[in-house]
């Protein structure tokens, strides 16, 4: 039995495609921002913040990175309603990103807080500076210079890990594909074209956040 491969459906489902990938972009527009910002703002807590906070942040991290996504998604959207918090399949999708990259970005920058040589406090404080000003202009920028790959690679780990969003009926790429196959049957074809459009936008995003690095540091350096 010969398999015939049939591609004529992408035109007439271009339009369903391309809405998918703009949600997709969104989602890690929104989830990337929001999530390094939080997670800049745990990993000062759990490094040089109030000792009385760190656990409450703590726990907020290992409950994350110990937990599913999908569970994380299906609490956010079928659960908090029971307590009077409803959101659209959209904000649900983009909080649960948010809460899930803010929990991995806050260990990672805290690894490169950490491995900040002492002497950089000490040249803050010598200039009279807050601590938190010592944090924002001493310290942050070179432990995010030196942990922005390993940041890089997670922001793209997340948008990878947005295709589940599709199960609370989010209208993200891997929903499209699902709909496209649900009409034309073409499991394999269909499918192919998602895994094919997800490694292009992985990729665009690394270039893209590689870029960002780039300008950001060397604009800091000169």
């Amino acid at each position: 039995m010969t398999y015939s491969f049939d591609f004529d459906w992408i035109l007439e489902y271009a339009p369903l495609l391309a809405r998918g990938i703009l949600v997709t972009l969104e989602l890690i527009a929104v989830g990337g921002f929001l999530g390094i910002l939080l997670g800049i703002a745990c990993a000062w807590v759990r490094s040089l913040g109030p000792r009385w906070l760190r656990p409450v942040v703590g726990t907020y991290v290992e409950l994350i990175r110990n937990t599913p996504f999908i569970i994380q998604l299906f609490f956010i959207f079928f659960g908090l309603p029971s307590l009077g918090l409803r959101m659209s399949e959209l904000s649900a999708a983009n909080l649960a990103m948010v809460v899930n990259l803010a929990a991995y970005s806050c260990e990672i920058i805290r690894a490169g807080i950490q491995a900040t040589p002492r002497g950089q406090f000490e040249a803050g404080a010598s200039l009279a500076m807050t601590p938190f000003e010592t944090f924002r202009h001493v310290v942050l920028a070179p432990a995010l210079q030196r942990i922005w790959p390993a940041l890089s690679s997670q922001v793209v780990i997340v948008m990878l890990g947005s295709a589940v969003v599709s199960q609370i009926a989010a209208e993200d790429l891997t929903f499209a594909a699902n709909f496209i196959q649900s009409r034309n049957f073409r499991a394999f074809e269909t499918y192919l074209v998602a895994t094919a459009l997800y490694l292009v936008l992985a990729i665009a995003l690394r270039q893209a956040l590689g870029g960002i690095g780039s300008w950001l540091f060397t604009r800091r350096v000169a």
